[in-house]
C-alpha cells in the first residue's frame, strides 16, 4: 500500500510539473508565437568559447 501511494504521489508531480517545463513564447498581445533560436555557443580548436562567424 505504501509504494502505492508513493508511486501516485511521485505520478501527480510530475503530471502538474509538465506544463511549466514546456515555457511557450509569448508575443506583446500575449499570444502564443514561434519561439525564437536560442543562439550557438561556438568553441575554438582548443575547446574554449568563441565568437560565431
Amino acid at each position: 500500500m505504501r509504494k502505492f501511494v508513493f508511486a501516485l504521489t511521485a505520478l501527480s508531480l510530475l503530471a502538474g510539473s509538465a506544463p511549466s517545463l514546456a515555457a511557450p513564447c509569448k508575443d506583446k498581445h500575449g499570444k502564443f508565437v514561434k519561439c525564437p533560436a536560442k543562439p550557438k555557443l561556438c568553441r575554438n580548436a582548443k575547446g574554449h568559447f568563441a565568437k560565431c562567424k
